[in-house]
């Protein structure tokens, strides 16, 4: 599937768009040779009331696999999804009831690995040209959807880093009602840096992973 010019874009977006297809893995997220299922997300950019937002979701807690956990759309890709971008469209399609004809897809990132369910995720680009009317189309799968703003996501007092029973620490953010952390924290704070958006905040203010959050990322 070919990809729409970086010009059908805002120009807010142009300079992420141009640097996403180079963005360095860090070392922990590079894909094994082999052994990984492909899967892809999408990041869908648009222009809400309250400004440029992201699409995100909250996935439902019985979910066998990242459960109650918040994502962008997406998932693993089907043979006939043609790809990385057939397979973020429909996803987000079926998770969201996105129409996939109002996007734009102005970008793929270099692929990423979540050891914890052995995918390997390319993560796709969007503008939102055509916004559609979005909502947790399949309860079963997503609790809730929400366009959240990134004035809301760059707010320094809506960040924070989280703390695994690993020791690990990762970025998070406290948005709509959501802790988004894990592997979508990380790729969300590389975006917002590598888009020039983000802004100072406080990496002192450390808080432990809430012990729902462990439990359902167990599967207990």
């Amino acid at each position: 599937m070919t990809l729409d010019s970086a010009t059908d874009c805002p120009g807010w977006l142009r300079g992420f768009a141009a640097k996403a297809p180079r963005m360095p893995v860090p070392a922990p997220l590079r894909p094994p040779a082999n052994g990984a299922r492909a899967a892809a997300v999408l990041i869908l950019f648009g222009e809400g009331p309250d400004g440029p937002d992201l699409l995100l979701l909250q996935r439902a807690d019985t979910l066998r696999k990242h459960a109650g956990q918040p994502a962008f759309p997406g998932g693993g890709i089907d043979p006939d999804d043609d790809g990385p971008v057939g397979a973020a469209l429909r996803e987000a399609a079926e998770e969201t009831g996105v129409d996939p004809s109002g996007v734009s897809v102005l970008a793929t990132m270099p692929e990423m690995y979540i050891a914890h369910s052995g995918y390997r995720v390319t993560p796709v680009v969007g503008w939102w040209r055509e916004p559609s009317a979005v909502d947790a189309t399949d309860p079963g799968e997503v609790a809730s959807v929400a366009r959240v703003p990134l004035s809301e996501l760059t707010d320094p007092a809506n960040r924070l880093r989280v703390r695994a029973p690993s020791g690990h620490l990762g970025p998070a953010f406290r948005v709509r009602g959501m802790l988004v952390w894990g592997f979508t924290g990380g790729l969300l704070h590389a975006v917002l840096e590598a888009g020039g958006w983000d802004r100072p905040w406080d990496t002192t203010r450390i808080e432990d992973l809430p012990d729902e959050a462990i439990y359902l990322a167990r599967g207990e």
